[in-house]
């Protein structure tokens, strides 16, 4: 090369020459521990703000004390050691939100953990976010199908409603939030699944149900593992929450599931205990009401003005022996619009899903509920109660008069009635038919042990018979006297078929 041209080399290098020089916070951790990093010398940390530490490992500040912070490491801590120099970003922790997601098994940080490949999101939002003011919202008048005839006809839930689903272990608890995510198919819903504390083979086996029936073209699953650090369970529920408020602000309706929030607090409780804070109720910090007040808050349904969009809640608290006097079930009791409390004993003695019927209550839902719906499931829950209470009565009495034995054969077959098969969320048109049929009586003669049968053949009977009474229920969700004289009308045409195979 000739010395001109080095020369016009170097004048060119020097004329493009740009200085950039950026300026860090930095500290130095001083102790680190069980997933847990006191750091000296970020004097100007914010709560919530996001630190990167030398080995590549990020970290949130939770902690503010008058000489360090204290932050909680997202991930695990190899390669962090006292001396590592850590330095502010000044931003506050985010995840990757948009369409990209949908269909995909993500952790709690927006990575893919479902093995096809990374995840293309063009927008982020931080996972705590102000929940939207009352000025904002609207009250809640649109219903949201569960498919499950227990719930749709005495507890129903709205868009932009918050339902806990409360009960012991193994109760059938997250079997009712994957119906009611399988019967939003075709209803323009998107659903996101947040597993926390949950073993792997339990997410996995979730998301094959999802896959299997369809519903991962609508759904995104966010999952932190048992085996992963309290911190990474700490945001898992956040992070679902600004997924959701993403489709939210668009103007869509999502459904959103926390599975579950007892985990959360113990998440939050460890981590609490580590960073020293002292111990209240249960050993849980002061502060773990605000823990899921500040995350169910955000969860509402906007007003026409700012997009329409709705985010509805279910999350599920698992109680131990029935106890929903706990500190954790009283707290999120009274931050939800209602509860779903689910019996052991309803549960083991085949009543599923065991809907305990008294415990029970929907604060909203009864606005959004259809009129069909409200025509035909009215005196149910009176039905039932009453059932329950002469059952008790009578349990001892041999000799009873007829009207007495009336209600009990009446209310058994209410129960059978509301007994559901696993995944196999109702359409609301059988739920009207069937309801329609057992709440005018015109189910008390059929053998108990025919009552699924029976459901089922007469739905099959008006599917062909009356299709015009199917799709007037599924136009208008309206329910005319003329409509329920045509279903009593068909009920009864269809037992006198099949009753003669009764006696046989």
């Amino acid at each position: 090369m000739k010395p001109q041209e080095i020369v016009s080399i170097l004048k060119e290098q020097i004329t493009n020459y740009d200085i950039k020089t950026q300026v860090f916070e930095t500290g130095t951790v001083v102790q680190v521990g069980d997933g847990i990093a006191t750091v000296y010398g970020l004097d100007n940390a914010m709560y919530g703000e996001l630190v990167e530490f030398e080995t590549g490992a990020t970290g949130i500040v939770l902690s503010l004390e008058e000489s360090c912070v204290g932050c909680v490491l997202l991930g695990l801590d190899h390669g962090v050691m006292e001396g590592t120099i850590v330095k502010r970003t000044g931003r506050r922790a985010d995840v990757p939100v948009g369409e990209a997601l949908i269909g995909r098994v993500v952790d709690p940080l927006g990575r893919a953990i479902d093995g096809k490949g990374e995840i293309a999101a063009s927008e982020f939002r931080p996972i705590e976010y102000e929940a939207s003011g009352v000025v904002t919202r609207k009250s809640v008048s649109v219903p949201l199908q569960t498919g499950i005839l227990t719930i749709d006809s005495m507890f129903p839930i709205g868009r932009g409603q918050r339902e806990l689903i409360i009960g012991d272990r193994q109760t059938g608890k997250t079997s009712i939030a994957i119906d009611t995510i399988l019967n939003q198919k075709g209803q323009d819903v998107i659903c996101i699944y947040v597993a926390i504390g949950q073993k792997a083979s339990t997410v996995a086996k979730v998301v094959s149900i999802l896959e299997k029936h369809g519903a991962m073209e609508y759904s995104i699953v966010l999952s932190a593992f048992s085996s992963d650090t309290a911190p990474l369970q700490y945001i898992a529920p956040y992070s679902g929450t600004a997924m959701a408020e993403y489709f939210m602000f668009q103007g869509k309706d999502v459904l959103i599931v926390y599975d579950d929030l007892s985990k959360h607090a113990v998440a939050y409780r460890t981590m609490s205990l580590l960073l020293h804070r002292p111990p209240g109720r249960e050993a849980f910090p002061g502060d773990v009401f605000y823990l899921h007040s500040r995350l169910l808050e955000r969860s509402c349904r906007l007003s026409d003005e700012y997009g329409g969009g709705s985010i509805t809640a279910l999350p599920i608290i698992e109680t131990l022996a029935g106890d929903v006097s706990a500190y954790i079930p009283t707290n999120v009791i009274s931050i939800t619009d209602g509860q779903i409390y689910l019996e052991s004993e309803l549960f083991f003695s085949g009543i599923r899903p065991a809907v305990n019927v008294g415990l029970s209550v929907s604060r909203v839902g009864g606005a959004a509920q259809t009129k069909a719906m409200k025509k035909v499931a009215g005196s149910l829950r009176i039905d039932l109660a009453q059932y329950r209470e002469m059952e008790v009565f009578t349990q001892f009495s041999s000799d009873l008069d007829k009207s007495t034995k009336e209600l009990l054969e009446h209310g058994k077959r209410l129960v059978e009635t509301l007994k559901q098969p696993l995944y196999n969320p109702m359409k609301l048109y059988k739920q009207i038919i069937i309801l329609c049929a057992a709440t005018n009586r015109l189910m008390i003669d059929v053998p108990l042990k025919k009552v699924n049968e029976f459901k089922n053949g007469l739905i099959s009977y008006m599917e062909m018979k009356y299709q015009d009474i199917i799709e007037a229920i599924e136009k208008e969700k309206t329910l005319n006297d003329e409509m329920v004289e045509k279903i009593k009308e068909a009920t009864l045409e269809y037992k006198k078929q099949v009753s003669s195979s009764w006696q046989a």
